[in-house]
């Protein structure tokens, strides 16, 4: 019999992939670990369109009219805001996870086109900072490599509650990524598995969460924006607690935000779409009347200038991106296929950012891996990468007759599917009809 036999017939809930799961799992006695972040398809913005400008609105010409692209972040409180080029960030993601080399390229690529990135857990790196212009501190429930040294040399920080891809969970670092120099930065044992706790250590709710943010706000001399970083669960009431605790900044990270490692389980069942969690994080924001007075930044699967133009037309200030930084950098290219074929993998299709083994030298500590990456052409490329985004962005703005990307609004938009429609709040194309909210 072949494929083609019309007797073969694979069941939809127990298919190969479910089938070669549970024999792994039979197998081993572990559950999977991987990165990458979730691969099953949900709503997305994708599912969304814009209304180019005709007769009722007209558009900018594009090599004459200007769409400005200029984002400040963190003025409610704080005396330096962040005052960026482009409302494109670098999301968190530690030296450990990473390579001194990637770390390096970020900053450089970032610092580039005039915007941040994110330091992620494990601390600070003197690469880094040396090459970002604009640095955000990650502060992790670990506490991994704080100091308030560190807090202090920081451009923003950020606190971070939950994570898109494992929202409620902690993060992993294997043993074979714990070298010499992390297990130094983070005071842990080399070669030794960790798991960062899943909540800060010194308080359990938005009460202790005010006098966190009072205590870095003294630290820090009121200068820095205080961001609070919360996977998308329950995203109208973390952002609203947030907000009332005193947030400079919320950061928003929908299920598809990439991660180093944890479990399989965590990434494709925990967490809400993006696309959803845009619409109820400004729903709070203008609840509390504080849309664009604390600024909304978006995570969780960005990859095209059409991405962040979406973003910002539903409320947000900024988009962050993570995945798609690192695939700029030279993550998953067929440059290195002979390498990921050598571990049972193909370029497009690797995902063990927890192994240390990665052919293109971004999510390894084994120096000889690392040292593939040169930090020069990998920023360069992230720039190159960046500016295309913006471009995009300012295309798609232009062409709904926006002179600034945040002039974009969800009437520039409609939705292809009932459910894109129903999760955005963004009408059902050729209809004025959002689902739950009838006619009109």
């Amino acid at each position: 019999m072949t494929e083609r036999d019309p007797k073969l017939r694979e069941s939809a809930l127990f298919n190969r992939t479910v089938i070669s799961e549970i024999q792994r799992a039979a197998e081993t006695g572990i559950y999977e670990i991987r990165g990458f972040g979730a691969k099953r398809a949900v709503p997305h913005f994708d599912d969304l369109l814009f209304l180019g400008a005709s007769v009722s609105r007209y558009p900018l010409e594009g090599y004459r009219e200007r769409c400005d692209t200029n984002v400040v972040l963190g003025s409610r409180f704080a005396s330096k805001p962040l005052e960026l080029d482009i409302p494109i960030t670098i999301a968190g993601m530690s030296f450990g996870a990473l390579s001194a080399n990637a770390k390096e390229a970020l900053g450089r690529g970032a610092s580039e086109v005039g915007t941040s990135t994110t330091t992620g857990d494990g601390g600070m790196t003197p690469e880094e900072r040396g090459h970002s212009k604009h640095l955000v501190y990650q502060y992790l429930p670990s506490r991994y490599g704080m100091n308030p040294n560190d807090l202090r040399k920081a451009d923003a920080i950020e606190v971070v509650l939950g994570q898109g891809a494992k929202p409620g969970g902690g993060g992993m670092l294997m043993g074979q990524k714990i070298s010499d120099r992390v297990a130094e930065m983070r005071t842990l044992p080399k070669g030794i598995d960790q798991r960062s706790a899943c909540r800060h250590p010194d308080w359990t709710g938005p009460d202790d969460l005010t006098i966190k943010i009072q205590e870095l706000r003294e630290i820090t001399n009121w200068e820095k924006p205080i961001y609070v970083k919360v996977g998308a669960t329950r995203t109208y009431y973390d952002v609203a607690l947030a907000v009332k605790a005193g947030a400079d900044c919320i950061v928003v990270d929908g299920m598809q935000g990439g991660t180093a490692a944890t479990q399989d389980v965590f990434i494709e069942h925990v967490g809400i779409p993006t696309l959803p969690a845009v619409r109820l994080a400004v729903e709070a924001l203008k609840e509390l009347d504080m849309h664009r007075k604390v600024q909304l930044i978006v995570a969780g699967g960005i990859r095209s200038g059409a991405d962040v133009a979406k973003a910002m037309a539903m409320g947000a200030d900024a988009v962050s991106i993570g995945t798609a930084a690192l695939v700029a950098l030279g993550d998953n290219s067929p440059e290195h296929e002979e390498g990921y074929q050598a571990l049972g993998t193909s370029a497009g299709f690797y995902h063990d950012y927890q192994a240390g083994n990665d052919p293109a030298g971004i999510s390894t500590q084994d120096p000889e891996l690392a040292a593939r990456l040169d930090p020069v052409l990998g920023g360069r490329r992230l720039a190159n990468y960046l500016r295309v985004l913006t471009l995009e962005a300012q295309t798609l703005a232009r062409a709904c007759g926006k002179s600034h990307v945040h002039n974009l609004e969800p009437e520039d938009m409609v939705a292809l599917t009932v459910e894109a429609s129903a999760m955005s709040g963004v009408p059902l194309a050729g209809t004025s009809w959002v689902p739950g909210r009838g006619s009109y």
